[in-house]
């Protein structure tokens, strides 16, 4: 039987859709590649109630689309919320992310007797980090690798506490290990993923800095980069001993939401703009070039004219790289769907447009100031108008026309020119 996998979400879920497609391969199941599958799994996301609107599409499409599949849900959704049976109608398997690894078993049970399964077990406090490791990644040149799940902060917008669980935290000899296996096959670059990456290690004894050390010691490993982090614990001892690691990525993706003050409160957010401002401070002056992205919510509970003002304000004075913007949308089962002054959707909209405009002249502008550099890329695709496509350690991305095959080497590079969302650049 032909089976695929159909991945809503973070890096976190591609990590762990990369686990569910080797455990069917090694139990039989061949990929279905661009047929008809007879079995489709569907990994969910369901951070945003725009989430669960891209999951209900994708179950619809894949049971109009075929009809005798057999669809496995599972990931977050089901996970937080395990009552509401209409999201399952169209599922013959349901699973929580607790229940994940039992996809097979499952699928073998369904086959036997045809009736729909539902496995949602809660999270408990104490549980421990699952036992996972991928061999392969979907990418030839980087491979993400999953090293937190979980997290205990409960900002007032986000549900995903709920379908996550309490932090828990990868051990650094699995981590090694994995890691050993996967720079073995090839892969230049390691990107370490959590749900609240920054606190990796507070219920085992470690820290972020002891897993990113970990990895730049193994052998054949390139670059570690690091995906989105919470601000506040990126101390300038923290920094500091990323910035002793040469194979150390200077990408900060710091989650932002607002610059304004009033506006972290109720989100329940644990930095005020100052600190935020502080650490940005103080990683541009411990690394050369490094890259500062984010996201930006705009339209939460209770947002003024003047709060919103600030948060632009804010986003101008940081000059951030790159930045996600999105508009507040309400999640059940959290605090800030029952506050009061909810903010109409024509005025997120609004506020949402000119947010984005402002970014993206401090994108052009830091992508402008990358011209005239050398910077080393690691090459990962060719594009259809025949240019390799690669990033920088500061996650620039950069166009490159050879007549030799560069995909998974790593190349200085001259940086030439800066269109709006990448730069161009020639072997220097």
């Amino acid at each position: 039987m032909t089976f695929k996998i159909e991945t809503l979400g973070c890096k976190v879920n591609q990590y762990e859709s990369q686990l569910m497609f080797e455990y069917m391969c090694e139990a039989g199941f061949l990929p279905a590649g661009d047929l008809k599958a007879d079995i489709i799994i569907i990994n969910t996301c369901t951070v945003t109630s725009t989430s669960d609107s891209k999951n209900r599409k994708v179950i619809n499409r894949a049971r109009r689309d075929n009809e005798d599949a057999i669809i496995v849900l599972t990931g977050c959704m089901p996970q937080a919320f395990p009552s509401n049976t209409e999201l399952f109608r169209d599922c013959d398997i349901v699973l929580g992310n607790v229940s994940r690894n039992d996809v097979v078993e499952c699928i073998k049970e369904y086959l036997l007797h045809g009736e729909q399964i539902i496995r949602i077990a809660e999270h408990i406090n104490g549980e421990e980090f699952e036992k996972m490791r991928v061999n392969e990644f979907l990418e030839r040149t980087r491979a993400f690798v999953k090293i937190e799940d979980g997290c205990n902060r409960f900002c007032s917008y986000c549900i995903i506490p709920y379908a996550r669980g309490r932090v828990r935290s990868k051990t650094l000899d699995d981590l090694k290990s994995e890691v050993e296996g996967l720079a073995q096959k090839g892969y230049n670059e390691i990107v370490l993923v959590g749900i609240n990456l920054s606190v990796y290690g507070e219920d085992i004894g470690t820290t972020l800095a002891d897993a990113v050390e970990c990895v730049c010691a193994v052998e054949g490993v390139e670059r570690v980069r690091l995906s989105s982090l919470e601000p506040e614990l990126m101390t300038q001892d923290v920094l500091a001993r990323f910035a002793k690691e040469r194979k150390f990525c200077p990408h900060f993706h710091l989650s932002l939401q607002s610059g304004c003050d009033e506006t972290l409160k109720r989100m329940n957010r644990h930095y005020t703009s100052s600190e935020y401002a502080q650490i940005v401070e103080n990683i541009r002056r411990i690394f050369d070039n490094p890259s500062i992205t984010t996201d930006i919510m705009v339209g939460f509970v209770g947002e003024s004219e003047e709060e919103f003002k600030k948060s632009l304000d804010f986003s101008d004075y940081i000059g951030f790289s790159k930045v996600h913007v999105f508009s507040y949308s309400r999640r059940k089962g959290t605090v800030a769907d029952k506050m009061p002054q909810q903010v109409d959707p024509k005025v997120k909209n609004i506020r949402s447009k000119l947010m984005i405009e402002h970014t993206l002249k401090k994108r052009k502008a830091f992508l402008e100031s990358q011209v005239g550099r050398v910077e080393e890329v690691l090459f990962e695709i060719k594009n259809s108008k025949g240019y390799f496509e690669g990033y920088t350690k500061n996650y620039t991305p950069v166009y490159l026309k050879s007549d030799d095959n560069v995909i998974g080497k790593i190349i200085p590079i001259k940086i030439i020119e800066a269109n709006n969302d990448y730069c161009i650049g020639v072997i220097e």
